[in-house]
């Protein structure tokens, strides 16, 4: 079964001209969002779309930005396609995952995509290692000095003050306040 799926994003596009192509494309069925983002992947039409596909079945789309703009989402979507043995065809780009050249073009693309995630993990981990070196703290700060810590096992051990009520006033959750109280008392043993 040939699945067509089409999609604009502002409520004032018209769907005819994808509805057309996928038609001429023999589709069995058509499901389209309308007013939706590409940015968004959690749209009902789509939603809709890869629950009916089945092993077997072909996903058509007009043009390949009418399912995602995320290239990292479209790579995972096909993945997971894939895995289900389902295939995939792109009516502008000619990307027909039923064909070898289909699947080399979008494996491709996949490698482009990963490359592109590899050299931006690449460069943040560069940058961070920078900003250490100049002496900027990277995280978020502690919420609690290590006097707020003395002060609060005193206040709890010695003032017999309730931890959540101590916790509050330090604007800290219990459970980060019994963890600091704990590594204090490892350190002092």
């Amino acid at each position: 079964m040939r699945i067509g799926y089409a999609r604009v994003s502002t409520e004032d596009q018209r769907l005819d001209l994808q509805i057309t192509a996928l038609k001429s494309a023999q589709c069995d069925r058509i499901i389209s969002d309308k007013g939706i983002s590409g940015r968004a992947f959690d749209r009902p039409g789509l939603e809709e779309t890869l629950r009916t596909l089945q092993k077997g079945d072909t996903l058509v789309v007009w043009r390949l930005d009418r399912l995602g703009r995320s290239l990292m989402q479209l790579v995972q979507l096909m993945d997971e396609l894939g895995k289900k043995g389902i295939h995939f065809h792109s009516l502008t780009e000619n990307i027909d995952t039923n064909s070898s050249g289909g699947r080399l073009l979008f494996h491709m693309i996949a490698a482009l995509s990963e490359f592109e995630r590899t050299l931006i993990s690449e460069r943040t981990r560069a940058g961070m290692a920078a900003a250490r070196e100049n002496g900027t703290r990277l995280g978020r700060p502690p919420g609690l000095s290590d006097a707020d810590v003395v002060e609060a096992a005193r206040a709890i051990r010695e003032g017999g003050e309730k931890i959540k009520v101590v916790a509050e006033r330090y604007n800290t959750t219990t459970r980060t306040l019994r963890r600091r109280l704990k590594k204090a008392d490892e350190f002092a043993a």
